[in-house]
């Protein structure tokens, strides 16, 4: 039996500067308080992505699940923008790029992420306004 899975999850890689940095702009533009987030390091992740047949663990890739679906690479950036509404909601508009084409450029930025935004020892702790909203 699955568990329900808090909708929209935003799985990160919790180590990466660029990828918390992602997460904290999420986290101020998100008017509704919608998202809920969680490190791809932990063991709430590892579960959720089972429960969806995934055990490959690719650290390389923001996954968002919602509505029983797993996004990830450039159509994870563009629902979440999707999601986050107004302004943002015109992000859409890329996904009349091949996904070939905007998950190429995507992998070129994860490949070399620590590289140009550095790497942290441990993974982001949330402060004790946005702990309800972490797993």
């Amino acid at each position: 039996m699955k568990k329900i899975i808090p909708q929209p999850l935003l799985l990160f890689d919790g180590v990466c500067n660029l990828c918390n940095s992602s997460v904290q702009f999420v986290i101020k533009h998100d008017k509704k308080q919608q998202f809920i987030f969680a490190s791809l390091q932990s063991d709430a992740t590892k579960e959720i992505l089972l429960q969806f047949g995934e055990t490959n663990l690719n650290l390389d890739s923001i996954l968002l699940i919602t509505d029983n679906k797993i996004y990830s690479k450039s159509s994870a950036i563009l629902r979440i923008s999707k999601l986050l509404g107004g302004f943002y909601s015109l992000g859409g508009i890329f996904y009349i790029i091949p996904k070939f084409i905007r998950d190429s450029m995507y992998d070129f930025v994860a490949k070399n992420r620590y590289k140009w935004y550095g790497k942290r020892e441990s993974c982001m702790l949330p402060n004790k306004e946005l702990k309800s909203r972490f797993l």
